[in-house]
């Protein structure tokens, strides 16, 4: 078997590196050593990882890639060459842990498939820092990540929400906040308790808790930075069924108040969207009436 010669294959690794998502102070040492250590870096923004590598004094030997959502499905296969080549892929985003909200989930999906080791370096987390601020139950959570954009589509996707009994944390913008939180107030009732939680770990973190209709007004002078809004969730005890507010609907009419004043009493007395309570009633009509 002269001239003949077996190689060994062996792939590389993939590494989701979560990053700080305020203060570079709560990057952990691990963090440094695979930066340091990568063969490429995917980055979400080159510049903000220049940053955070000198802020941490770091140097990188290996190449340094841009990895954002516009190029997200064209730069995977390339990632994914390299990774089956035997290099050592280390993917950041902007903060955070990558594919949470952010790009990665399209790569850690094809490295599996191309048998590739994945891991991650574990980081700072803005939804798990503000739910431990919120003063919301965190025994059960939901990550409702960012709201639709559109005013429709918001509200059908907060309608599906509103029984959800289970505390609930969006992302959003700044200059949307006031719109989605009046959004809230609609689906789920002015009173349902809220935090909003501003610039985590930064300088200028602030937590503002109460009523989502107050923060609302709160948010409508504008606001500004990384958002994360938790919501407590709906309370069983008191989550009416269709059928349960079209009774009370009727029971409203049989005293003599007429159905669209009735249908807004009820909504206002169980804390549910008026729209809620019309549909109710639509559903429990006779269909031949």
């Amino acid at each position: 078997m002269h001239g003949l010669r077996l190689l060994a294959v062996t792939n590389g690794r993939l590494v989701l590196a979560g990053t700080p998502i305020g203060d570079a102070g709560d990057a952990s040492p691990r963090l440094g050593q695979v930066l340091a250590e990568a063969d490429v870096v995917a980055a979400e923004d080159t510049r903000r990882l220049r940053r955070l590598t000198g802020a941490l004094g770091i140097a990188l030997k290996g190449r340094v890639t841009s990895f954002f959502e516009g190029n997200e499905r064209e730069r995977t296969g390339e990632l994914v060459e390299a990774l089956v080549g035997g290099q050592t892929v280390v993917v950041v985003t902007d903060a955070g842990m990558p594919s949470v909200s952010d790009p990665g989930y399209r790569l850690v999906a094809a490295a599996i498939e191309a048998g590739v080791d994945v891991t991650a370096v574990p980081g700072p987390s803005a939804v798990l820092t503000a739910l431990a601020l919120s003063g919301l139950p965190v025994d059960r959570f939901t990550f409702e990540g960012f709201l639709p954009r559109k005013p429709g589509e918001r509200a059908r996707r907060l309608g599906e929400l509103a029984d959800e009994p289970r505390t609930m944390v969006f992302f959003e913008a700044p200059h949307r906040l006031a719109a989605s939180l009046e959004a809230l107030a609609d689906a789920f009732g002015a009173d349902r308790r809220t935090a909003v939680c501003r610039e985590l770990t930064k300088t200028y973190e602030e937590v503002r808790r109460g009523p989502v209709a107050e923060l609302a007004e709160w948010a409508a002078d504008g606001v500004r930075g990384e958002i994360t809004v938790v919501v407590a969730g709906a309370d069983p005890d008191k989550v009416m069924t269709p059928e349960d507010l079209a009774r009370e609907v009727a029971t409203d009419e049989e005293a003599g108040t007429p159905r669209k004043q009735a249908i807004a009493d009820v909504a206002k007395r169980f804390n549910v969207p008026k729209r809620t309570v019309y549909d109710a009633v639509l559903a429990a009509r006779d269909p031949g009436e």
